[in-house]
């Protein structure tokens, strides 16, 4: 099997056999965003992000320095400011998928960022998509060390973009351009190009490529349900979706943002019960470092089941999933007192 290694403020890597999926679409202009997160490893943690934070960005070179503007709800593996997605307060969802073909940008004057971090850094700075685009202007993702991956995202206003870096540059694909909004592991112009005739065709057509399957899939089940015919509600719905792409155990997290309603819903294959989780409940002060399990066992709203972040809570997070990632990455131990340490990096103001 094919290792990643990590670098030093690189703290995340993909096993690229694995697949991931996303999607995004509305009912009678509310929007949901659904994703299928496949890994080796479904150990997690749903952690709450506050507004009014200094921050400053890991790894070498010139660093760049922020105070988040906005606060928000993440999934993260690997360390509290490395989350896998999330969305924030303002509707924002940044989530991550693996594409081969990624290169990023050669070093220059920017500040660079790992593949997570940069998600928070969305997170704690953008309302809308095109808000996301316009920060490679001033920040760039590393082009040492980091995992090939490519985004979609999306915002409350229903706009959504797929965010790819191919030859050194980003490349956006974003309103007319952005035919479905759909993402899982092909370039997306390359996705569209093989399966559009059949999806407007309405043709059921299997795929040998499992990334393109998904993708036609994903894209003919997102029509279908904005043909109104569904009664279906959205987010069961959207989980529908999710389970007919799944990948087995490879399968981790099924996760549901209703963006209008500012929730989010899901389930792992640890805990299959659907749990949700309400903006409303929590006051984001910086004091408040909240985090749940996500695999502890329960159902419904668990938004006030959610305990105090500590250092060892977060650094036993980062030990486990290191722990149960060894099939497919290296980590040092310095690597983990890194990634762990970093709790401590972000100030109240």
């Amino acid at each position: 099997m094919k290792k990643l290694f990590l670098s030093a403020g690189i703290l995340f890597s993909f096993f690229a056999s694995f697949a991931c999926t996303t999607f995004l679409f509305d009912k009678n202009g509310h929007y949901y965003f659904g994703r299928n997160y496949d890994w080796v490893t479904g150990n997690g943690m749903v952690m709450v992000n506050a507004k009014s934070m200094d921050k400053v960005s890991a790894g070498e070179g010139k660093l760049a320095a922020w105070t988040s503007k906005y606060c928000s709800i993440s999934f993260n593996q690997y360390g509290k400011e490395f989350p896998t997605g999330g969305m924030n307060e303002k509707g924002l969802v940044v989530e991550l998928m693996w594409l081969d073909e990624t290169v990023y940008p050669q070093t220059d004057s920017r500040p660079a960022f790992g593949v997570l971090q940069w998600i928070q850094y969305q997170l704690d700075n953008c309302a809308s998509v095109d808000e996301v685009i316009a920060t490679d202007k001033s920040i760039r993702i590393s082009d040492k060390g980091n995992a090939p991956l490519h985004y979609l995202i999306a915002d409350a206003a229903g706009n959504a973009a797929t965010i790819e870096f191919l030859n050194g540059k980003m490349v956006v694909h974003k309103g007319k351009e952005l035919l479905f909004p759909v993402l899982t592991n092909s370039v997306y112009s390359e996705s569209i190009g093989q399966t559009r005739n059949t999806v407007e065709k309405k043709e059921a057509i299997r795929f040998n490529d499992n990334s393109i399957h998904r993708f036609a899939l994903a894209c003919s089940m997102v029509n279908k349900f904005k043909e109104g015919a569904n009664t279906t509600s959205p987010v069961d719905y959207g989980f529908y979706i999710l389970n007919a792409v799944a990948q087995g155990s490879h399968t981790k997290w099924s996760i549901m943002y209703d963006i209008t309603g500012k929730k989010i819903h899901f389930f792992t294959l640890g805990d299959k019960q659907k749990k949700t989780v309400s903006f409303t409940v929590f006051d984001f002060e910086c004091t408040n470092q909240m985090a749940f399990d996500m695999n502890k066992p329960s159902q419904g709203d668990i938004s006030k089941n959610f305990k105090k972040l500590t250092y060892d809570d977060n650094k036993n997070l980062v030990e486990k999933s290191v722990h149960e990632s060894r099939s497919a990455i290296e980590i040092s131990t310095a690597l983990i007192e890194e990634a762990a340490a970093f709790f401590n990096k972000p100030r109240c103001q």
